[in-house]
């Protein structure tokens, strides 16, 4: 084998590692956001409200929930930027708040459930790769993908509790704090704007150190 050849199948090696290891944290990242939002369906059901159900959204099927954008593109853009983080989203499921039978903490009752799911799901992945080490086990690839089970639900825990309309941590706010429906109807509307630049505010100096590759995040 010439140095040409050898430098060739090094460089396909690395490539068909880096495309597995996308496709690995892009899986992970569509599983953790479907069983999220079948968390909140779910939730809103036990309440007495069953559009989710009717909706069709009661499921585990990816493709009853992936949003092109926030479970594809955005997540996809992330890896392959060495951002160094990934998150993103599925469609809301629907649920109508003046169905469930506790109106004062249905609301957050609903909210909670997707981020809770997300720190089950880490929980269990942590248990499991506590248990593989303590056997001994030492099987590289189901530790690498129980680490980024663990790590993405915690990154989608952490940013759907911030208290910025449509996220979930908004529903917990608007139910402990006195706030008027104006209000709340005030900050639904612009939400997503407000979460927008934030999320630019926070992510574009991390991309710009990526990409430079002199600084940390």
């Amino acid at each position: 084998m010439t140095v040409t050849n050898l430098l060739v199948f090094l460089i396909r090696i690395r490539h068909t590692s880096y495309i597995m290891d996308i496709i690995l944290q892009i899986s992970i990242l569509i599983m953790s956001v479907v069983v999220h939002e079948f968390s909140h369906g779910y939730a809103a059901l036990l309440l007495g409200d069953p559009t989710a159900k009717y909706a069709g959204r009661l499921s585990l099927n990816p493709m009853k929930h992936l949003d092109p954008w926030g479970s594809v593109i955005i997540p996809l853009l992330l890896v392959v930027s060495s951002a160094g983080i990934i998150f993103g989203w599925a469609k809301p499921v629907p649920y109508n708040p003046y169905n469930l039978r506790d109106q004062r903490y249905g609301p957050a009752i609903v909210g909670a459930a997707g981020p809770l799911s997300n720190l089950a799901l880490a929980l269990l992945a942590g248990v499991a790769m506590r248990a593989m080490l303590v056997a001994g086990i030492q099987d590289g690839l189901a530790l690498q993908v129980l680490a980024t089970v663990i790590l993405i639900n915690i990154l989608l825990l952490v940013f759907n509790l911030l208290p910025i309309p449509p996220l979930d941590g908004s529903k917990l706010l608007f139910a402990v704090l006195p706030i008027s429906e104006h209000t709340k109807m005030t900050l639904d509307r612009y939400g997503f704007v407000i979460l927008l630049a934030f999320l630019m505010a926070w992510f574009l100096p991390c991309l710009r150190c990526s990409v430079r590759r002199n600084c940390d995040c």
